[in-house]
Order: structure tokens, then C-alpha cells, then sequence
């Protein structure tokens, strides 16, 4: 497949995710690494490689999101190129490793890009509170549809172009580099996901979760458990903890114990709203 096809592929991608998703269905549904990568993957011949690095860009980019209207990396252009660089320069571990570690700095400048377009999409706002005022949806859909279409394709061209024309220029440079700068690049591309992990780690971390962090790592580390089973633990214990709180807040409600449920105190944070 030559540069020009996978460009015109890759942009086509993005452009399809990012209005479908915009127009007919919720935020982040489909725009997502863990969708996006395969898709990448298969308009390019490999979807293994997809998969696998749809996964990874995942877990870099899940504790990253636009609060605020703020972009601080654009998830589907880092994908995009990420995979089209690992697939168009034959694949393998290493060229997966260095998809992975150029994936944040591309979604950082397309970020910046992206930014510049949401400033025309909100210039538009008062033609849309005009519209919805003179109760007009059919028109307001329309118009809707028409403004994201031409204010994604230049985005979507800028992703088309750079990969069907920085690919080569990228991989010459990698080619011309010390072997060094190429390990590091590795063990950067290596890093990410933790950095991913840590990120959204640094959210949700309290005292009172701490322990299964530990809990985790040891089942991993030591005990040598794969992810799934890691995964299947974790939920057990999360359900766990769902119902016996359900039947403490069930058994407050009707003024006494329910017969079976555990006699603990109900935390001073419990989410009783949440299940009333």
C-alpha cells in the first residue's frame, strides 16, 4: 500500500469516528484508542498490530480528558499515527514501542489544532440559540451536521497528510539516529502506559483503596496471575462491597437490620442518595 493511500485511509478514519461520534452519538463513544487503533489497524492490513497497540494507547490516554473545553493531547490523532508509523514501517515490537512514545507529543500538537476549531464551532453559538429560540430542530440538526462536517475535514486532512507524507520523513530520521536515542525511545514507548495508569491512578487514590493497589501488585508480581484473572478478582471484591453496603443502606431505610446482613457501620460517606 503506498504513503498516499494510507494517508487518504487514515484520514477518512478519523473523519468518520470523530462526526459520527459528534453527531449521532454520545461523547467519547467511538473516538476511544481502543476503537480507533483497530479500525487504523484494518483499513491498513493489520489489525493484530491494531488491537494491541489500540489496548496500550488506551490505558496512555484514559486518564487524559478535555475538562472545560481544555485539549491537553487529542486522543484520535495520536492514534491514528501511532499505528499508521508502526504498521507502514513493517511492524514488530520496536516499531510499536516508538509508535507508543511519539503517540502523546502528535495528540499534544493536534490537540492544539483542535483547540483553534472549537473556537469557530462556539463563535456559532448565538445562530444556534437563534435557531432553537424559533424552535427549528430539523433546521438546528442540519446546520449542526453541515458546521461539524466542514470544521472536521481540515483536521482530518492535516492526519491524512501527515502520515501519508511524515511517515517516510519520520522513519528516515529514526534510521539516522544512534542506537541510544532508539533505546530510548523504546523505553519511553515502554513507559507510557504506566504514565497512563498513574494518571488516572492520581484521580481516584485515597486511603481506603490504597491496599488493593498492593493487593494488586503482589497478585501480578509475585503470584505471576495474568491481567483477566487480576481483572476477575477486582470484581468480585468491587461487587462484593456493592451489596453489602446496598443491604446496610436497605436495612437503615426500614429502621432496623435485614436478616442475613452483616452488622458493620455504615460509612459516613455512603452513597444512600445513589441508591434510594
Amino acid at each position: 500500500m503506498s504513503a498516499a493511500t494510507a494517508g487518504f485511509l487514515c484520514g477518512l478514519v478519523y473523519f468518520a469516528v470523530y462526526f459520527i461520534d459528534n453527531a449521532f452519538m454520545s461523547w467519547d463513544c467511538i473516538t476511544r484508542p481502543i476503537v480507533v487503533a483497530p479500525l487504523i489497524g484494518l483499513v491498513l492490513g493489520d489489525p493484530f498490530t491494531g488491537v494491541i497497540m489500540g489496548a496500550s494507547l488506551e490505558a496512555i490516554f484514559m486518564g487524559i480528558s478535555a475538562i472545560g473545553g481544555s485539549i491537553p493531547s487529542d486522543a484520535i490523532s495520536g492514534s491514528v499515527v501511532a499505528v499508521a508509523y508502526a504498521i507502514m514501517t513493517g511492524g514488530g515490537q520496536s516499531a510499536i514501542e516508538a509508535g507508543l512514545a511519539l503517540a502523546m507529543a502528535i495528540g499534544t500538537v493536534m490537540g492544539a489544532v483542535n483547540s483553534l476549531v472549537r473556537v469557530l464551532r462556539g463563535s456559532l453559538a448565538p445562530y444556534y440559540e437563534k435557531l432553537a429560540a424559533e424552535c427549528r430542530p430539523v433546521k438546528f440538526f442540519v446546520m449542526n451536521l453541515l458546521i461539524l462536517g466542514v470544521t472536521t475535514l481540515p483536521v482530518a486532512s492535516i492526519v491524512g497528510i501527515g502520515v501519508g507524507a511524515g511517515v517516510d520523513v519520520l522513519q528516515a530520521a529514526l534510521d539516522s539516529c544512534p542506537a541510544w536515542v532508539m533505546s530510548g525511545i523504546a523505553a519511553a514507548g515502554s513507559m507510557m502506559t504506566a504514565v497512563g495508569f498513574g494518571i488516572l491512578l492520581s484521580m481516584i487514590w485515597s486511603p481506603s483503596i490504597a491496599v488493593f493497589f498492593f493487593v494488586g501488585f503482589v497478585l501480578t508480581k509475585s503470584l505471576a496471575l495474568p491481567s483477566i484473572a487480576v481483572a476477575v478478582i477486582g470484581a468480585a471484591i468491587a461487587l462484593f462491597y456493592f451489596f453489602i453496603e446496598k443491604d446496610i443502606i436497605d436495612a437503615k431505610r426500614v429502621g432496623g437490620s435485614s436478616e442475613g446482613a452483616p452488622q458493620m457501620a455504615v460509612p459516613a460517606n455512603s452513597d444512600e442518595d445513589f441508591f434510594a
